[in-house]
């Protein structure tokens, strides 16, 4: 709750009155309308998410005027939803600027912290289903995931400026993003400056450690600027066959689930068009609307109008050699395989 200092004079003397703004409604004065419009999440969605950060961010005091945890979740949630500044957060929710920021932060590490727990990569009895869904979306065989990037601009750093500028001058966080046929974010990778190319965020990710020491029983699908590797499937760069021109057409519809969830992410949480936070609490909001947004599609949040399309391609350069030559020639062999079989 925001606290307001007055100051009021008895004769000479100066002394201190500390008033208390209206706070932000309690969860249940909100309509169903009013809770999916600004928080973007509903009633028991929100009740859900309370508990689950609950732990850490309960009060152990009962000191006067502590905020609630879903008082913090929901001044945090309407930052996510709204991006807009702290104080204007603040106005809204009857607290002031630093409280904003205070609650931010910390719902924002608490919810980051359970990335593992709501971001994985399909199990095997999980397979046979993703590649249903898969092959429904776009006839590829095979699929178990598609990988993209997407940037997330930021407010200039006051540390390692130069390297979070992108190849398009802004400053930004270079995220990587496995998702399934659904929508459901498999795997993530939040950490690197927006000058770092997607091909070494891949390279050094767990995740290619994973899958290049026990390949997967599937195919990942990524775009130029990703390698071919045996489980990662990109486009012919020239189809010099029908074949191979139906193998690109499928790759493309099969992948715009990846750029359709870019565009889903940033309509849900517009706090990820721009962040004005130093690097390290931009990925921690990050990490927060990921797990976030999985919690939206696993409970069927709806979506309303919140998406209308995907995100513009980006042009991209050619992928640095970081990544072995023979590991290109197996990706080729596959690739061709998969061309000769199903298309």
């Amino acid at each position: 709750m925001a606290g307001v200092v007055r100051y009021h004079r008895l004769g000479r003397r100066k002394y201190r009155e500390r008033m208390y703004a209206e706070c932000a409604k309690p969860l249940a004065q909100y309509t169903t309308e009013e809770l999916y419009d600004r928080f973007r999440f509903g009633r028991d969605d929100i009740k859900y998410i309370a508990d689950l950060v609950r732990p850490k961010l309960q009060h152990k005091t009962k000191r006067s005027h502590a905020l609630s945890v879903e008082e913090q979740c929901l001044i945090a949630l309407r930052f996510y939803a709204s991006g807009t500044f702290y104080q204007v957060v603040g106005d809204n929710m009857g607290v002031d600027k630093s409280t904003v920021s205070n609650v931010v932060k910390a719902v924002s590490v608490e919810l980051a912290s359970l990335v593992n727990e709501f971001v994985s990569f399909p199990k095997d009895d999980q397979m046979v289903q993703t590649k249903q869904s898969f092959f429904l979306l776009g006839n590829m065989p095979n699929t178990i995931g598609v990988i993209d990037f997407t940037h997330v601009h930021i407010q200039v750093p006051h540390e390692r400026e130069c390297q979070y500028v992108n190849r398009k001058g802004r400053h930004s966080i270079n995220v990587q993003l496995v998702a399934n046929a659904d929508l459901i974010i498999t795997n993530c990778v939040v950490k690197w400056p927006g000058s770092v190319h997607d091909a070494r965020i891949l390279r050094e990710s767990a995740l290619y450690r994973k899958l290049q020491s026990n390949q997967p029983n599937g195919i990942i699908l990524g775009g130029r600027a990703y390698p071919l590797l045996p489980w990662l499937m990109t486009p012919f760069p020239v189809a010099n066959t029908p074949e191979q021109a139906g193998f690109n057409s499928a790759h493309c519809k099969t992948r715009c689930a990846n750029e359709r969830l870019n565009g889903v992410l940033k309509r849900r949480f517009a706090c990820l068009n721009y962040l004005r936070v130093e690097p390290k609490v931009a990925c921690n909001i990050i990490l927060a609307c990921i797990v976030l947004h999985n919690i939206a599609t696993r409970r069927n949040v709806p979506l309303d109008d919140i998406y209308d399309g995907p995100e513009p391609d980006e042009v991209q350069p050619e992928q640095p050699t970081m990544f072995a030559p023979n590991e290109g020639q197996t990706g080729r062999v596959i690739r061709d395989a998969i061309v000769r079989h199903y298309f």
